[in-house]
């Protein structure tokens, strides 16, 4: 071999390693950074050393499995967060502010009240536990309400921000195609465009599929196109308020609607279904139980005439539709918030507390205690024997249809906790597979920092013998040139 040979496998073999150098030392400042791919300089040996490529540490199938586990998990996790908040909104610590509270408390003071029916003290106090009852419901129908336009404008802003990852994504995949074609190294634009990725799927879930010049096409999990080339639209008109009864608008992907998931461990993957959910599917049914609870309520202490001649009326308690009865086993959206206290009967709006004891606040068709007797008490008895009687039910609202009110009030507390309990435990589950995931692309695709420290010892090691091949030809020329002098 020449000397010229020689110096020239070194200097190809020093310039390598820099760049080898430069490659590992990337690969430990980024070692903590979640969105990059480890980068391998690729050597040939013919002739000498020297690198040839740049190779970017990829696993498709494990970043695919990654991306549906991130969606599930931002889904269950936006349900079952939204549902802790309407938790504490609704029926608050303990179940302390829901209705079935509401109801037993006035049950109990019913009771106390038929023990002595003359005393006017234990009258207000039944009315003041009604009064209870009554702000439970109109309060939870306005928590609802405020929640699901909450919810709405969440929604409006995450389809913002979608929209803005797509913008994203669109730069970076264009700076992925572009340098695929032009033969440069893209691994920098490959970790941004999988970045952009895992964002996007923390609002819906994605399916993806790379053609010619590394150029991808993303779509949703039910084949609604989400971009290619170029980002598809993505759109959403919020609501500016919500009221029982309001249908919330859609979310749009590319002309197709994002659907409605179900169940507490739901099968709504994203961000997006989840609170969408949360919007149109646990509220609606919600507030379809309170307003299944008031008109019990409405029927539980409605008048009737002794003789049967009268129609049935509004007692202790009325809504908007008075002096009629809702029907019979069927839903009436939105009863909850229209529920009130019979201003003939309720003492703080000039009413007489004793005509429930009595009877009469419909006129005196439906007096029962006739005679005056302060010692009466087979009406409010009757009142007790309703409450605990079975009654029907509209299915609509997600429970047994045939239940006492006292047992409906309860299995309503009852549908939601285990609901919660289930959304919950998928929320656990789905973000253990979703961090194993992560923990198992990571393995693959990640720096591991003592293999980069590992490198730098044998890349030290060659630049050493480059070095002394160096200065052994520079000894050499140097002799040949002091002998030919």
């Amino acid at each position: 071999m020449s000397l010229s040979s020689a110096l020239n496998i070194a200097q190809s073999s020093i310039r390598n390693t820099a760049r080898q150098t430069s490659i590992v030392s990337r690969n430990v400042l980024e070692a903590n950074n979640p969105d990059y791919n480890r980068r391998a300089a690729v050597t040939t040996t013919s002739p000498g050393a020297r690198a040839v490529e740049i190779q970017r540490a990829a696993n498709e199938q494990l970043f695919r499995q990654n991306l549906q586990a991130v969606s599930a998990y931002n889904g269950q996790g936006a349900l079952s967060s939204g549902m802790e908040r309407l938790n504490l909104s609704i029926n608050g610590v303990d179940n302390a502010t829901s209705p079935a509270t509401a109801l037993g408390r006035l049950q109990e003071a019913l009771q106390l009240y038929s023990t002595s029916p003359s005393n006017r003290n234990l009258a207000e106090n039944t009315l003041d536990a009604a009064r209870q009852v009554v702000r439970t419901l109109n309060d939870g129908t306005s928590a609802l309400q405020s929640f699901r336009t909450v919810a709405d404008q969440e929604i409006a802003i995450a389809t913002g921000e979608l929209n803005r990852l797509l913008a994203d994504l669109e730069a970076a995949n264009n700076a992925v195609v572009s340098g695929t074609r032009s033969g440069r190294d893209i691994s920098d634009a490959l970790d941004q465009r999988d970045a952009t990725l895992k964002k996007i799927a923390e609002y819906v879930p994605i399916s993806t599929y790379t053609r010619g010049d590394n150029d991808m096409v993303v779509s949703t999990r039910d084949g609604s196109m989400l971009f290619e080339t170029v980002p598809r639209s993505v759109s959403f008109t919020p609501n500016g308020a919500y009221a029982p009864g309001t249908t919330g608008n859609q979310v749009y992907i590319d002309g197709v609607p994002v659907s409605l998931g179900t169940g507490g461990n739901t099968d709504a993957s994203g961000r997006i279904a989840g609170m969408i959910q949360l919007r149109d599917g646990v509220t609606v049914t919600m507030q379809a139980q309170f307003d299944e609870i008031a008109r019990g309520l409405i029927s539980a202490f409605a008048e009737t005439s002794p003789g049967g001649v009268l129609p049935d009326a509004p007692g202790l308690f009325t809504w908007l539709g008075a002096p009629a009865m809702p029907a019979t086993g069927t839903l009436v959206t939105g009863l909850a918030g229209q529920i009130r206290l019979n201003p003939a009967i309720d003492s703080a709006q000039g009413g007489n507390p004793e005509l429930l004891r009595d009877g009469g606040a419909n006129g005196a068709g439906y007096v029962h205690n006739a005679g005056g007797n302060a010692s009466y008490s087979a009406l409010l008895l009757s009142y007790g024997d309703r409450i605990a009687a079975p009654m029907t039910f509209d299915p609509a609202a997600g429970i047994d249809n045939s239940s006492s009110l006292a047992d409906y009030s309860t299995a309503s507390i009852g549908w939601f906790d285990a609901l919660r309990k289930d959304a919950a435990d998928g929320a656990n589950a789905k973000e253990a597979l979703a961090v194993r995931t992560a923990e198992a692309l990571s393995n693959e695709t990640g720096v591991n920092i003592d293999m980069e420290m590992s490198l730098l010892l044998d890349l030290e090691h060659s630049y050493e013998a480059s070095s002394r091949l160096i200065r052994a030809v520079d000894e050499m020329l140097a002799a040949l040139l002091n002998a030919v002098r």
